[in-house]
C-alpha cells in the first residue's frame, strides 16, 4: 500500500476557524453597509462594460427601497430602537385643499401660510424674534430725484422713528444718498423714469403695508415748515379721517379751494366752489376730496385704494375725485388738515422726464398723457359701475353717482 497523503485534509480546528471568520465578515459588512446612505448606481461613473446588459436605473427603481427599508427594520429590531434617533414628524400622505386658502396656497396647511410682510429691516444673525427693537406704526413714501436731496432730507426730519421712510428713485441715483444718516435705514427702490403711482401698485400692495396705521404717499416738492407727522397723525385720529392731507399754504398755486389752508380750523371737510363747479354738496370738489400730492391713506381706506389704482395709467389724474368710493360716509371721512400745513413748490423734475418730440418740450408729452389718463380713468369707472349695476338688473342711470 502506497504512502497516505494527508497534504489536502484539513484539521477541525482549522476548519471551525474558517467559519467563525467567515461569519463575522459577513455580519461586520453588514452592519458596516446599512450604516451609510443608499449608494445610488446610476449616479456612479462605472464602465458601461462592467455591466454590459443590465438596466440600473430599473434595479434601483424597482428594489432599492424595498431593501433599504428592509435592512433599517432589521437593524432597528437587532438594536432594540437602542441609538436611533426618532423621525420628530412624518409626513401624512393624504392630500391638503382648502379654498379659503389665498390664492395658489390652496395646497399648503393654514399654519404655515404667511400672507402679509412689511417693510422692517432684519439682521443676518441671531434669533428672528429679537431683530426689531421697535416696529414703526406709519409709513412714507417720497418718489425722488438726487437733485431735490435737500428738501427731502427737510422733509424726512419732519417724521419720528416711529415712520418708516421709504424712497422711490425715478432717476437711477440711490447711493448717493448715503451721505443723509437717516438714508442708511430707508428702503430704496429705484427705477428710472416711473411715478410714485407706478411704484405704489407694484411695491405697496395692501398685505405688504398691513402693517402701518397710515400711509402716506407724497411728492419731493414739498415744503414742511410748518409740519410735524406725529401731530399729523393725532389730528386725522381725532377728527376720524381715513383719508387726508395737509392743508396748502394760500401762495402754493392752488387749484382747487378744498385743499387750500384755513385759519380758524383745525381741519375741514367741506369748502364753497366757484359757481357751477359742484352738483351736490357732499361731492368732489366740494366735499369727500383731496389731491394726489400729498395724500395721507389709512390703512383700510389704502386696501381699497390700491385696488382702484389702474396698472397702466401712471400719473393717477382722476384718481382724486374717485377716492370717495373706497371711504363712507366720504364728506365725513375725508378732509383737509389745516393746523398742519404745506408748500406745495411746483418742481416739475418728474414732468422734465419726459421725451422732447415733435418739437415740444418733454413736459409738453407728459402733460398730455396725464390728460389722456384721466379720461381714460373716468371712462373704465363708469363703464365698470355700468355692467356691475345691469349685472343686478339695476337701472345704471338712476344708481350711479356723478
Amino acid at each position: 500500500m502506497g504512502p497516505l497523503r494527508i497534504g489536502n485534509v484539513r484539521k477541525p480546528n482549522e476548519t471551525m476557524r474558517l467559519i467563525i471568520t467567515t461569519f463575522v465578515g459577513v455580519v461586520l459588512g453588514f452592519f458596516i453597509g446599512i450604516s451609510f446612505p443608499t449608494l445610488s448606481l446610476t449616479k456612479m461613473n462605472l464602465p458601461s462594460s462592467l455591466f454590459p446588459s443590465i438596466d440600473l436605473t430599473y434595479i434601483e427603481d424597482n428594489y432599492s427601497g424595498l431593501s433599504t427599508q428592509a435592512l433599517f427594520n432589521a437593524w432597528t429590531s437587532l438594536r432594540g430602537n437602542k441609538g436611533l434617533p426618532a423621525p420628530s414628524y412624518k409626513f401624512n400622505e393624504e392630500k391638503i385643499w382648502i379654498p379659503t386658502n389665498p390664492r395658489g396656497a390652496e395646497r399648503l396647511p393654514p399654519g404655515i401660510i404667511e400672507s402679509e410682510s412689511d417693510f422692517y429691516l432684519r439682521r443676518l444673525w441671531g434669533q428672528p424674534s429679537e431683530d426689531l427693537t421697535m416696529k414703526p406704526r406709519y409709513l412714507v413714501t417720497f418718489t425722488v430725484g438726487y437733485a431735490q436731496k435737500n428738501n427731502i432730507n427737510k422733509a424726512v426730519e419732519k417724521f419720528s422713528e416711529n415712520f418708516t421712510i421709504v424712497l422711490f428713485h425715478y432717476d437711477g441715483q440711490i447711493s448717493e444718498w448715503d451721505e443723509f444718516e437717516w438714508s442708511k435705514k430707508a428702503i430704496h427702490i429705484g427705477a428710472r423714469r416711473q411715478t410714485k403711482w407706478w411704484y405704489a401698485k407694484r411695491f405697496l400692495h395692501p398685505d405688504i403695508v398691513t402693517s402701518y396705521d397710515y400711509i402716506f404717499i407724497w411728492d419731493e416738492d414739498l415744503g414742511v415748515e410748518n409740519f410735524d407727522g406725529e401731530e399729523y397723525i393725532e389730528l386725522v385720529r381725532k377728527h376720524g379721517l381715513e383719508i387726508s392731507q395737509p392743508g396748502l399754504e394760500p401762495n402754493s398755486g392752488l387749484t382747487w379751494q378744498m385743499t387750500k389752508k384755513r385759519d380758524d380750523t383745525e381741519v375741514h371737510k367741506t369748502t364753497n366752489e366757484r359757481p357751477g363747479w359742484c352738483t351736490d354738496a357732499h361731492l368732489p370738489p366740494c366735499a369727500a376730496f383731496v389731491e394726489i400730492m400729498a395724500t395721507v391713506f389709512s390703512r383700510d381706506a389704502w386696501r381699497c385704494v390700491w385696488h382702484m389704482i389702474q396698472n397702466d395709467l401712471v400719473h393717477g389724474w382722476g384718481l382724486d375725485f374717485a377716492l370717495r368710493k373706497c371711504v363712507e360716509p366720504a364728506h365725513e371721512k375725508i378732509g383737509v388738515v389745516d393746523a398742519q400745513s404745506v408748500v406745495h413748490q411746483s418742481v416739475p423734475s418728474l414732468g422734465n422726464q419726459g421725451k422732447a418730440e415733435n418739437g415740444r418740450e418733454p413736459w409738453e408729452g407728459v402733460r398730455e398723457r396725464c390728460r389722456k389718463e384721466w379720461t381714460m380713468f373716468q371712462d373704465r369707472m363708469i363703464n365698470a359701475e355700468k355692467a356691475y349695476f345691469e349685472a343686478k338688473g339695476i337701472n345704471h342711470s338712476n344708481a350711479m353717482t356723478p
